[in-house]
């Protein structure tokens, strides 16, 4: 049976970065291990867009590195200081164990990380995967976003943070080459808002039938609106509708006939 060979993939802003953070993870010396470049990477437009390098390091078989007087277990399973070890990377094996996800979650934490810097935000960023209503058969990357004062990351209407979701989307899809769902949260402000509105939806339905009338809610972003229609589709007694244009699209909710 063909012997299995340990590999690190490692992402950085250019290979001759990645392969010394690789071979500092792996604690070994280059000559160790089998280099091959997957990305160049590059410097996009205005440092936005660009790819970073990715990089993958084979350990050679464990005769070829006992030859070089190099203990590989005993050298990787030292553990770097937490500080020394870049976060999202880590050892995975050539038996088909997917990179993919960890390099779509990464790339995520590396582009609003460009875009905050460039913002001169500061604040601290983590990634996880989540299940959604929307995306039920596929695992969302949450991007969360923690700091002080953060409110200019939301903006009117969140406007400013659902461009970033955008942008941050535009870069992630092309640079992965498929669509990657990806959500970026500020302070826990999508989950509150959520019940908010789901709140509000109830109240207004329950307007609507005491009064008889229609009520046409504020403008709403395409997300927002459809978190209206969805807590109200299967209401007994009204039904809801957009109406107007965009960016003053609006969701009324009226009584059925």
């Amino acid at each position: 049976m063909r012997k299995e060979k340990t590999t690190l993939e490692i992402i950085a802003p250019t290979p001759e970065e990645a392969i010394a953070r690789g071979l500092s993870q792996l604690g070994l010396p280059e000559n160790a291990v089998e280099v091959e470049t997957l990305d160049q990477g590059s410097r996009g437009i205005f440092g936005l867009g660009g790819r970073q390098a990715r990089i993958r390091l084979t350990i050679k078989n464990e005769q070829d590195v006992n030859q070089q007087g190099i203990s590989t277990g005993e050298q990787i399973s030292q553990p770097l200081a937490d500080e020394e070890v870049p976060e999202k990377e880590r050892i995975i094996n050539t038996s088909g164990s997917p990179i993919e996800e960890d390099t779509a979650m990464q790339l995520a934490h590396e582009v609003i990380g460009g875009l905050l810097e460039k913002m001169r935000i500061h604040a601290r960023i983590s990634t996880r995967y989540i299940h959604t209503d929307e995306e039920e058969d596929q695992k969302t990357i949450l991007v969360d976003i923690q700091g002080d004062d953060l409110s200019i990351l939301i903006g009117r209407r969140s406007e400013t943070l659902n461009a970033l979701q955008y942008i941050t989307s535009l870069i992630i899809n092309k640079e992965i080459g498929r669509w990657v769902p990806i959500l970026v949260d500020v302070q826990g402000y999508r989950a509150r808002r959520e019940r908010q509105l789901k709140q509000l939806a109830h109240r207004m339905a329950e307007q609507t039938i005491h009064t008889g009338r229609k009520q046409i809610l504020e403008p709403m972003p395409a997300n927002e609106r459809r978190l209206i229609h969805l807590e109200l589709r299967d209401h007994s007694e009204v039904i809801t509708e957009s109406i107007g244009e965009e960016p003053n699209r609006k969701v009324t909710i009226k009584l059925k006939k």
